[in-house]
């Protein structure tokens, strides 16, 4: 039995939830919800990701071998991660479909993509020898084999993303982000340890994307299943005529667009390594320098929202740039933490998460932090004016992209002088970019008016 002097204070506590319920239940619904939902997702996989390092560096006598094989993979990677923007933008407008429509499109496009996963995984066991050799794992020949089919079963698991994003099931796409890495950590730890070694630890990674992809594939059912059969469905929506292939070349653009940022983003590893003269200084810089790109993946995250989003209210004829401005927002909140860190306690991050031979370059974090959280939002804007179907900006930020590692061979040996280049690079890429992305005509036109009946 409750005390007299409990009785107000749940009588409080009900008011307080009361009045601030509709509140709260407004902003699950919102759109900042969704996308920092999308980002925290995006934050979750790349904090498991990390674990993730931690382990197999303990586990695996030569992790390098290791991440080598996964830089191999994240080359191959782009075309996927181009479709998935590709798949929302395209899905949310009902060209793929709608209902059961789209469950049919995704249907063709899964059974062309088993009989490409089956051919290339064929061409890549024949030449396992050769890509081993130039991926630097020679004595891991079959886990050199795996890099293509992964690549594969990741474009189809793109794919997946890329349909629920387009129907609106953020949190399914969140979820499946964190499971991703859940499942590759648990997969891979407990085949190395079984004795596969760097080969048990890679499988790991196409273990997971077909956990995801099923798990997409029930929630789009899902989708399908709750879709009103007596909604009005055009011809286009029913999503008959749009083939995978044809598809993949509509995304030559985002693929581009990727490209541009995968150079922007890790060349400076790679010069780094032909202009700092010691080993260690260089292996010191690359630590550093991945501890500060945290931010370009919570904007992978913000994206999710950003693409579809964007795509939606450009085909309703309303303003786009608030989208973007409320998933710029994201960055900066999560930016100001991240870089007062940098700031402040540089050596003792990069010590703990690499260990004390990995301390050499940290005066360099802080920069890099800003080049970064530059880099991150001028990642968004090229994702908001894919969704705007423009082009244009490539050439002006490959040209950028192109120029970077010129100047770069030519920058500071010192860590901190090397970096400074890489922010100023970074900041005349922002500012082209969101010149592009914010100029007046990419407000959308005036939706057209009925006209009055005489």
């Amino acid at each position: 039995m409750s005390t007299p002097a409990t009785e107000p204070r749940a009588r409080r506590l009900a008011a307080l939830k009361a009045r601030y319920e509709p509140q709260v239940e407004a902003f699950r619904s919102s759109d900042t919800a969704k996308a920092a939902g999308l980002a925290g997702a995006m934050i979750a996989n790349n904090v498991i990701a990390l674990g993730s390092t931690v382990v197999f560096a303990r586990l695996l006598s030569d992790y390098g071998s290791l991440a080598a094989l996964v830089s191999y993979f994240l080359i191959l990677s782009v075309v996927g991660q181009a479709i998935q923007v590709a798949t929302a933008r395209e899905g949310v407008l009902g060209h793929l479909g709608v209902g059961m429509g789209l469950v049919r499109t995704l249907k063709r496009w899964t059974r062309s993509m088993l009989w490409l996963t089956l051919a290339l995984t064929v061409v890549s066991i024949l030449l396992r020898e050769p890509i081993a050799q130039a991926v630097g794992v020679k004595k891991d020949p079959w886990a050199a084999a795996i890099g293509i089919p992964a690549a594969c079963l990741w474009l189809e698991l793109s794919v997946l993303r890329g349909a629920l994003q387009g129907v609106g099931d953020y949190k399914s796409v969140g979820i499946s982000l964190i499971g991703e890495q859940a499942t590759r950590l648990v997969a891979g730890a407990a085949l190395a340890a079984a004795g596969l070694g760097v080969t048990g630890a890679y499988l790991g990674t196409p273990i997971s994307f077909i956990a995801m992809g099923i798990f997409c594939a029930i929630h789009i059912r899902r989708y399908a299943a709750e879709f009103d059969p007596t909604a009005v469905v055009t011809a286009e929506q029913r999503g008959a005529a749009l083939t995978l292939w044809r598809h993949v070349a509509y995304a030559w653009a985002p693929i581009a667009g990727l490209i541009v940022i995968a150079v922007l983003q890790n060349i400076d590893i790679i010069a780094a390594k032909h202009r700092f003269a010691a080993k260690d200084l260089a292996s010191s810089y690359a630590a550093t320098a991945v501890a500060a790109k945290v931010l370009i993946w919570v904007a992978m995250g913000a994206s999710f929202y950003l693409v579809p989003e964007v795509s939606r209210r450009r085909s309703e004829g309303k303003d786009t740039r608030p989208v973007l401005m409320r998933a710029l927002a994201i960055i900066f909140v999560c930016a100001v933490p991240v870089l007062l860190i940098f700031a402040f306690g540089s050596k003792p991050l990069l010590r703990a998460a690499f260990g004390p031979k990995r301390v050499a370059a940290s005066d360099s974090l802080l920069v890099l932090g800003l080049a970064f959280t530059v880099l991150a939002c001028t990642y968004l804007a090229i994702q908001y004016m894919l969704a705007l179907k423009r082009t244009s900006f490539l050439i002006v930020l490959a040209a950028v992209a192109v120029a970077e590692p010129v100047l770069l061979l030519q920058a500071s040996r010192k860590p901190t002088g090397f970096a400074a280049v890489v922010l100023g690079v970074q900041a005349v890429g922002a500012l082209l970019a969101f010149a592009l992305a914010l100029r007046r005509d990419s407000a959308p036109p005036a939706p057209a008016v009925s006209p009055e009946p005489a």
